[in-house]
């Protein structure tokens, strides 16, 4: 339950000014309540306890059943922070790890005073005796964000319009510190992919040697990855031991040609333990300090660690698509520009290969939307504190710098996933993630279209689908890749075979 500081330290006080002075027009006070520790059901069995972000963004507090009251009792004064962490229950020491004390909290919290969250309602009606015209903000009072205690029901100036929006544009643009634990877990991230590749590769060349009999099972050196559990079991097991705490997101491990998803590679024979060519997706990436990585490499499986040629073509296709983006990247671009240039690249590369007919113009095939039913998503999202960021931010609705009548010829279809519609900053970090998918639910839709050579489409549907995803920070020249994981062919195919 202690306090759980990763990195150099992130300025706190610095995140409140982003957010209350765009507001500051009357006195304001801030009240956040911080997530309580889960349990299963009815049960005491207590299940990982993660901050809520917002919480944690303006506090860094990573203590269970914490609050926070920030009060500015005037339009010139400054933000005053209180923390209000639990006393310890001495019922619970031989449980559980104990809350640190007040004079313990107060030297690792960016804060003005730390008490027990017992002194919350004196502090806070005193509060609002000495600012009797203070605006009190507050998140949405829904199963989203944890409970606010009851006092602030009484508060008559009470908004939750403003402070989750302040918040989430705050937050959309990170401080050194944030992207010094950004780049750190993608690093992690990085390393635990990599060592699923090679894993592979030792089982690919033939040279995986075990002592396992029925009298002890195989240590973690000696395993190898024939179902989508064992590549997430690696996949953990090399972040865990990096000193990770939770997943920023999934790990996702899927055979990509496995469309009712057995949980399972295919093999060449019932019981046989030689896969079928095909490819393994794994979406994954741990938190670090409590923020995010989020990075999806594809590898192939079976066939010698090699791509059959129709894998290699999607995937070289789809590295296509990424790479071009990655060079687009600049402030001031749209983000729907990047989505668009996906498509584009998406379709002259059907062309070559013959799934689109050659003969279509272009601009045809990209008013036509055919292109959504493989590349379905958006290509990217914000992303820190949480994997998915700031969604009310990133995506706002209305949103006046959207203007499709400038982007030159596409499809509404080509939005409708995209988590991201802004044009970029600097300081923003965000994923790139094109992919190619033959999902015979998205396939249904055009399987009748006369845009599409339905005889080339069939020898491709085995590949199942590839995506490739780097998490990227925007700079004043560019973006900075913050995955260090190679995603080339040559690289893939060599660590995936055994010759690198």
């Amino acid at each position: 339950m202690a306090n759980c500081q990763r990195g150099s330290p992130v300025h706190h006080s610095v995140h409140i000014n982003k957010v209350i002075v765009p507001y500051k027009k009357q006195p304001q006070v801030i009240v956040l309540a911080g997530s309580s520790t889960p349990y299963r059901n009815d049960t005491d069995r207590e299940l990982n306890f993660r901050q809520e972000s917002n919480f944690f963004y303006l506090t860094g507090c990573s203590i269970p059943s914490s609050l926070l009251l920030l009060t500015a009792p005037s339009i010139t004064s400054d933000p005053v922070i209180s923390l209000f962490i639990p006393n310890a229950d001495p019922g619970d020491l031989m449980w559980s790890i104990p809350p640190p004390t007040i004079s313990a909290a107060r030297e690792t919290h960016d804060v003005a005073d730390v008490l027990h969250t017992s002194s919350f309602v004196s502090t806070f009606a005193s509060a609002l005796n000495a600012a009797p015209t203070a605006l009190v903000h507050t998140l949405p009072q829904t199963a989203q964000f944890p409970t606010l205690p009851s006092p602030l029901n009484d508060a008559a100036n009470q908004s939750d319009t403003y402070l989750l929006l302040a918040l989430h544009r705050a937050r959309l643009i990170k401080s050194d510190a944030e992207i010094q634990r950004i780049r750190h877990a993608n690093q992690i991230s990085s390393r635990a992919h990599e060592v699923v590749m090679r894993v592979l590769g030792i089982g690919a060349r033939g040279t995986l040697t075990t002592q396992a009999t029925q009298h002890r099972p195989p240590l973690p050196g000696e395993w190898r990855i024939e179902r989508e559990a064992e590549a997430e079991a690696i996949f953990v097991a090399a972040c865990r031991r990096e000193g990770y705490r939770l997943f920023a997101w999934g790990p996702l491990a899927e055979p990509a040609s496995d469309h009712v998803n057995h949980a399972t590679f295919t093999r060449e024979a019932q019981g046989s333990r030689q896969l079928r060519p095909q490819v393994l997706l794994i979406d994954a990436g741990c938190e670090w300090g409590n923020y995010a990585s989020d990075i999806t490499r594809t590898m192939p499986v079976g066939n010698g660690g090699k791509f059959t040629r129709e894998a290699r073509a999607i995937y070289e296709l789809v590295l296509e698509m990424q790479t071009a983006s990655m060079q687009a990247l600049r402030p001031g671009l749209h983000w729907d520009a990047v989505q668009l240039l996906c498509h584009r690249t998406l379709v002259r590369g059907f062309q070559k290969l013959g799934i689109f007919r050659a003969g279509t113009d272009e601009t045809a095939l990209l008013v036509s939307g055919v292109s959504a039913a493989f590349f379905p998503h958006g290509v990217g999202h914000s992303l820190g504190l949480d994997v998915h960021d700031v969604p009310s931010a990133s995506k706002p609705t209305p949103n006046p710098t959207i203007a499709r009548e400038n982007a030159g010829p596409d499809h509404e279809k080509f939005y409708d996933y995209l988590r991201l519609r802004l044009p970029l900053e600097v300081g923003m970090v965000v994923t790139v993630e094109p992919g190619i998918y033959f999902h015979q639910h998205l396939l249904a839709g055009v399987r009748n279209s006369e845009l599409i050579d339905h005889d080339v489409l069939s020898r491709y549907e085995l590949v199942g689908g590839v995506r490739i995803e780097d998490v990227v920070l925007i700079t004043s020249d560019g973006a900075e890749n913050f995955t260090t994981v190679r995603s080339d062919v040559e690289w893939v195919e060599g660590v995936c075979s055994g010759g690198l």
